[in-house]
């Protein structure tokens, strides 16, 4: 999606992935197969751009470092990157930035988090490797403790939250500064990964505006350049909590493809390339539906019922390209737009019963 952007800036991309069979293999101007936790790998493919940029945090930060000295410019900054990477700096900096979040604990194994049981409940959340859901784990009962992860970890309270909130905020080396309209998200209580995307968020006005305030706050105070999306904790009481942030396009903006003047890739591009920012303003209401491979299901995906839901009107199929399914990979998106967002809801529903990804 970043790559089909580029196209209409002319811009030439490559990339640098571990897989051969890599959905952006056969679009990138140059495609590399390498390790982008390996030192030298990173060094030999950074030193063949102007620019370098990242669609996964898990990248080798020392080299990151080691190409920003020879000159090179590398979005999102590997300082603001050491403190992404890690859910524990992440915490860190919001209690010393005064960012509002879930109260929590550091802690070092298993046997740490012993020490907290009487205290919780908690969630427990790898201080980094995790992804879409993976490194987290509720930590409530006896058993659930029992069965922690032994790993340098982040425990943090539960809070009373009635919404899973996100916004996505840009802001160019010139820090010029845009924000994209909040959205609420719905997860997937069995794989916690997001299921929907609700454009806009059923919220006020007060609510919205905090909410842009400190995505602002926090890009500013990283001083970061690309995208930045912030997903929070709307409480009971009406308070705003971060939960985490990603420095990268991300899943609560691919609505935007479909529904705003300037989708979050063509504004990623922009604030990397120190480009005047694009407007975020809404052309219509939509609802991102994640596409996951069904349970169960593993092997050379098919898509059963593909060709009924492209059929309906105000409705987008974005396929990855990924060869193989497995029970809830990612596999693609569909947008639903409409000017009801009600009536883009209950399509939305609609289509996901429609559309099922098989091997």
């Amino acid at each position: 999606m970043l790559i089909q952007e580029a196209v209409n800036l002319n811009i030439h991309i490559s990339v640098l992935d571990p897989s051969v069979n890599a959905p952006c293999a056969d679009l990138a101007n140059n495609f590399v197969v390498g390790n982008f936790n390996d030192y030298q790998t990173v060094i030999n493919f950074g030193k063949s751009v102007d620019v370098l940029t990242l669609e996964i945090e898990h990248v080798n930060i020392e080299a990151l470092e080691e190409l920003e000295r020879l000159g090179k410019k590398v979005f999102p900054t590997p300082q603001a990157l050491r403190t992404i990477q890690d859910k524990g700096l992440q915490k860190q900096f919001y209690r010393a930035n005064n960012i509002p979040t879930a109260p929590f604990h550091l802690i070092e194994n298993a046997e740490d988090a012993l020490l907290f049981k009487e205290k919780g409940p908690f969630m427990q959340k790898l201080r980094k490797g995790g992804y879409d859901g993976k490194g987290v784990t509720p930590l409530r009962t006896e058993a659930e403790f029992n069965a922690a992860f032994n790993a340098p970890s982040v425990l943090e309270e539960f809070v009373p939250f009635v919404k899973e909130l996100a916004v996505i905020v840009a802001r160019n080396e010139n820090g010029e500064l845009a924000t994209f309209p909040l959205v609420e998200m719905e997860f997937n209580p069995e794989a916690n990964l997001v299921e929907f995307i609700f454009s806009p968020a059923n919220v006020n006005v007060e609510t919205e505006s905090t909410a842009e305030k400190i995505a602002t706050d926090i890009a500013n105070k990283l001083e970061h350049v690309g995208l930045l999306a912030i997903e929070l904790f709307l409480t009971e009481d009406g308070n705003l909590l971060v939960n985490e942030i990603a420095p990268r396009p991300h899943n609560s903006g691919h609505h935007t493809i479909e529904c705003n003047v300037t989708s979050q890739f063509e504004q990623h591009m922009r604030s990397i390339l120190n480009l005047p920012l694009g407007s975020t303003k809404m052309l219509q209401n939509g609802v991102m539906i994640n596409l996951l491979g069904e349970s169960g299901y593993e092997g050379s995906a098919i898509y059963e019922g593909l060709e009924d839901v492209i059929s309906i009107e105000g409705v987008k199929v974005h396929l990855y390209g990924k060869e193989n399914t497995k029970s809830f990979r990612k596999m693609g998106h569909v947008t639903v737009f409409n000017d009801s967002l009600e009536d883009a809801k209950e399509i939305a529903k609609k289509v996901q019963n429609m559309i099922k990804i098989i091997a």
